[in-house]
């Protein structure tokens, strides 16, 4: 394992913020100070919330969730001209799997040819693949479905978000996450989620507080 999952989120997190916010100020428009402040507010709820699993990270994985994050970062600013969100995700959708099944079945070729030589899986950079009918047919099901709803409705959300209140929504997925484990899988509520929960939504409705001002 490269990095924690909480050193994971928060650079990828940031880096988001950071393309975001960039890309808006580049663009003339500059965040007012209240919405500087819930950046903050929300960046530290965000960094109390995933700090019990933080760790210094490896180069590589550091570099490998900063990419994500700016990836994800453009993607959504992409997102603000959508006109069709439905369409639009679905010929992302489409042009990605092509590059997913090509990747997929070369992984998965260099996977067995390094258990037929028996070599080490840390030789090979990744874990020995193995998949199966139900897990295969559910993987599809959770990207082509599930995550593919979610990027559509964040498309059409996204027509009526700035740059910075996009940015800024998005961290409270950890904490909507971390709900949701609580309400399905019955895990404990703590206090420091509360707090870092509080602390994200309060950064999120400074930036509206500036609009309603």
């Amino acid at each position: 394992m490269e990095l924690t999952t909480g050193t994971g989120a928060l650079i990828a997190f940031s880096f988001v913020q950071l393309t975001m916010i960039s890309a808006s100020i580049i663009g003339g428009r500059h965040p007012h100070p209240l919405e500087w402040l819930g950046m903050g507010l929300a960046m530290s709820g965000l960094y109390l919330l995933v700090r019990p699993g933080l760790s210094a990270p490896s180069p590589f994985g550091a570099v490998m969730m900063a990419t994500a994050g700016t990836a994800w970062g453009f993607y959504s600013l992409i997102g603000r001209r959508s006109v069709d969100p439905l369409k639009e995700t679905a010929g992302n959708f489409a042009r990605a799997s092509v590059l997913v099944i090509v990747f997929g079945f070369a992984g998965l070729a260099v996977s067995r040819f390094g258990a037929a030589f028996g070599l080490p899986e840390r030789m090979l950079g990744f874990a020995v693949v193995h998949w199966s009918g139900p897990g295969l047919l559910l993987a599809i099901l959770s990207g082509a479905v599930t995550s593919a709803l979610g990027y559509v409705l964040w498309y059409a959300a996204l027509r009526g978000l700035t740059a910075t209140r996009a940015a800024l929504v998005q961290t409270s997925v950890p904490v909507l996450a971390a709900v949701g484990g609580i309400l399905i899988l019955g895990e404990p509520a703590t206090a420091r989620l509360a707090v870092a929960g509080g602390m994200i939504l309060g950064g999120i409705l400074l930036t509206y507080a500036k609009k309603a001002s």
